[in-house]
């Protein structure tokens, strides 16, 4: 879940994640062979409630900008998300291009209106621009956590129809490292200063920014980030599904045309408010206010947004509290229920580590501890357990080894 807390490389890792990509699909991506080195973008529309739903795309939108994603790793190798599209060639069935994602449906659903009552959702999602007809599969997951083809549907760019994406206005290019397609693209919207002097915006901006570099592995990662911000109005407003801290916006397309053609591959929305709150949703988009202790809000969100990571501390009155005590392990890495360790860090542990291990609260708040399976995460006091006794993704600590790795992982897939 995407929901702040209430209290206030390595060569090894990229081949690892390039075998991973092998291993699921046994076949690597020859980028000019599949792609024309555009960005398509798909507006979705997604209604339904815990009872079912059904999701269709809406229309067709060329970006009109180079694709900003990686060229030589157009498949996802992790297994994270809700949700997923999946581009297969069209004469062939190959897969060439895919990536799990979640939205705000999924945590509608555990909602009070949203176990009985439909709603309907917008869903943005881009793609490299195809040279040929392709299928695109949007996937959901079974009651087992599979995923299957919920709508598959053809596209040509011979012979669909596309709609031409807006420009953004105002793009503020505050660090850029090199091509997109071998960093990652951070485009930040910068809701609510209209009404700023360019001193206070910038000042924000730097802010952010310096905010996003203050943490590992961020911060020994630099280098391999671009960062843009744009000033727009993005919809996001505070109170989402009731929750006052939970900052959100429905709004994803107003999102997407704030964004324009800026490369995104991830998009961090900062609204001009020092009220405490924020949210982020995986390969979805990230939130974060200006309040006084932003530098952390955004840190851990960005564990949602970016590394698909889980929260950490315990919440039992949410009422997803129990959203991990299930028959399947949870997607997030960070976070186990037992039923299948050997997926998770188990290996990681120190071989006399006790597990489950013992509490430690002796651990001061700018320390992780050791690693093991401490009781108490995923919102719920028993029966989910965590790497360490603290955490970036538990009470601001620094990301445990286990969530840095994934980051990492992640950090490498878009730029290698």
């Amino acid at each position: 879940m995407g929901c702040v807390m209430r209290d206030m490389k390595n060569v090894v890792i990229m081949l690892a994640v390039m075998a991973m990509g092998l291993s699921a699909h046994g076949q690597e991506t020859d980028f000019g062979q599949w792609f024309s080195g555009g960005t398509l973008r798909i507006d979705c529309l997604r209604e339904g409630s815990a009872l079912g739903d059904s999701v269709w795309v809406a229309r067709w939108v060329d970006r009109r900008n180079p694709w900003h994603g990686s060229h030589t790793q157009t498949l996802d190798p992790f297994d994270g998300g809700d949700y997923r599209v999946s581009m297969r060639d069209a004469a062939t069935g190959r897969e060439i291009y895919s990536r799990g994602y979640s939205n705000l449906f999924r945590e509608y659903k555990g909602t009070a209106e949203g176990r009985t009552t439909s709603r309907r959702f917008e869903e943005t999602l881009l793609l490299p621009m195809p040279l040929h007809a392709v299928d695109i599969a949007l996937q959901a997951r079974d009651t087992n956590m599979k995923l299957y083809d919920q709508t598959v549907v053809r596209f040509d760019p011979a012979r669909d129809r596309l709609t031409a994406g807006p420009d953004a206005d105002q793009v503020y290019d505050y660090e850029i490292h090199g091509p997109s397609a071998t960093k990652f693209d951070i485009a930040f919207v910068m809701q609510g200063f209209d009404d700023e002097d360019d001193i206070v915006y910038r000042k924000a901006c730097r802010r952010m920014a310096e905010s996003l570099f203050g943490h590992e592995p961020f911060a020994s990662r630099r280098r391999d980030f671009n960062i843009r911000f744009v000033k727009a109005y993005a919809g996001v407003e505070y109170n989402t599904f009731g929750a006052d801290r939970y900052a959100m916006t429905f709004a994803v397309r107003l999102l997407h045309d704030a964004v324009g053609t800026t490369p995104a591959d991830h998009i961090i929305v900062v609204i001009n408010n020092r009220t405490y709150g924020g949210g982020a949703i995986y390969n979805f988009y990230s939130v974060s206010s200006l309040h006084k202790a932003a530098e952390l809000v955004l840190t851990h969100e960005l564990g949602h947004g970016i590394g698909g990571l889980a929260d950490e501390y315990v919440d039992e009155e949410l009422s997803y509290a129990d959203l991990h005590r299930t028959a399947y392990e949870p997607l997030e890495p960070n976070i186990t229920n037992m039923v299948d360790f050997g997926s998770k860090w188990q290996s990681m542990i120190a071989a006399d580590t006790p597990i489950p291990t013992p509490a430690d609260d002796a651990v001061p708040r700018t320390e992780c501890g050791p690693l093991g399976a401490y009781e108490g995460a995923g919102y719920s006091s028993t029966g989910v357990f965590r790497p360490t006794m603290r955490c970036m993704m538990r009470d601001y600590a620094p990301f445990c080894p286990v969530c840095a790795k994934r980051l990492n992982q992640i950090i490498d897939l878009y730029t290698r």
